[in-house]
């Protein structure tokens, strides 16, 4: 007991009166770290040692499971046993994650896992560094206990919510550099077509043109088309790249090219509609943020022009005033 009172009396002096608080705080933070791995951690499944048994027995296995890995996404591996911790256990939350970070450009099996991954581990790593903040200035002078509490929780929160940020800001501008190309995409692919290639032949086309400019709608074109030569249906590879692309315009385009396929429409006329109103539609936006420009304007030049015109017009008026009021006042 006099080695608690000790540490107890140690803990006050050094840190106030919260200290033996604070030491709690960081003893629990410690074995909460040292015995979540006990808890997450999963016996491995029979079945993984006979693959992996199966991998390791000859040269040609071990090919065919690198190449497993390059498609799946290296790295993977190390976060299947957290799993059950790291992924939603609702199916329809899974999904919804799932076409997120298809449409922010991950398309990786485990990418829902490394986002969750990354949350925990920047949510935790900020919560402690806020934990280390709060105890040295704790120390250095008197905080209250809500600055204390916010000074921890706030850091935890941006820890937690920049994977979260990083993914929107990433869907957006991947969506936004989509929404540029489609329309000169859908020209190239009304050439193509009406030189006599085939919807696929003028896909794989359209999207080497593109890669340079736009590599994502490229990306989702290439995809396409090596769907269409596995052999996956027409119409469900289009409806899954609207899915993937999260576009207004693709799911459009894509409406088009099956009502064309259905009622035996030519699809170079569909192309030729359509790539006309996609014109139409991109100097439609170019007028809308012409006519949006004025308004954004108007506050830095009410900032900037106002106050200066209101000084060279008035300032020497006011001066003279002054003046004439300071030497009657004498």
């Amino acid at each position: 007991m006099e080695i608690l009172a000790q540490a107890n009396e140690w803990l006050i002096t050094r840190f106030g009166d919260l200290g033996p608080l604070y030491a709690v705080g960081a003893l629990g933070m410690v074995l909460v770290v040292l015995t979540l791995p006990i808890f997450l951690n999963k016996k491995a499944d029979p079945l993984d040692k006979l693959k992996s048994s199966n991998r390791s027995g000859g040269m040609q296995g071990g090919d065919r499971g690198e190449k497993k890995a390059l498609r799946h996404g290296g790295g993977s591996g190390k976060l299947d046993k957290y799993a059950d911790f790291l992924e939603p256990q609702d199916a329809e939350e899974m999904s919804s994650a799932r076409l997120q970070m298809l449409q922010a450009g991950y398309r990786s099996k485990s990418a829902v896992r490394v986002y969750h991954a990354s949350q925990f581990i920047l949510g935790l790593g900020f919560l402690v560094l806020g934990i280390l903040y709060a105890i040295v200035t704790s120390a250095t002078g008197e905080v209250s206990t809500q600055q204390l509490i916010l000074s921890i929780i706030i850091p935890g929160s941006v820890g937690y919510y920049i994977p979260k940020y990083w993914v929107n800001r990433r869907l957006q501008t991947r969506q936004q550099e989509i929404t540029n190309g489609f329309p000169d995409s859908l020209d190239m692919m009304l050439v193509c077509v009406e030189a006599g290639q085939s919807l696929e032949q003028s896909i794989i086309r359209v999207s080497k043109e593109l890669r340079a400019g736009f590599p994502a709608l490229a990306d989702e074109f290439e995809i396409v088309a090596h769907e269409m030569k596995a052999g996956k249906e027409k119409v469900q590879v289009l409806k899954d790249m609207a899915e993937r692309c999260g576009v207004p315009d693709i799911a459009s385009f894509v409406t088009v090219l099956v009502q064309s396929a259905t009622f035996g429409t030519s699809i170079a006329e569909a192309l030729r509609v359509y790539a006309s109103e996609m014109r139409d539609k991109r100097v439609m936006r170019a007028e809308e943020k012409a006519n949006v420009l004025p308004t954004k304007l108007t506050l830095g030049t009410m900032m900037f022009t106002v106050p200066p015109l209101l000084i060279i017009l008035i300032g020497p008026s006011i001066y003279e005033i002054a003046q004439t009021l300071s030497s009657s006042a004498l």
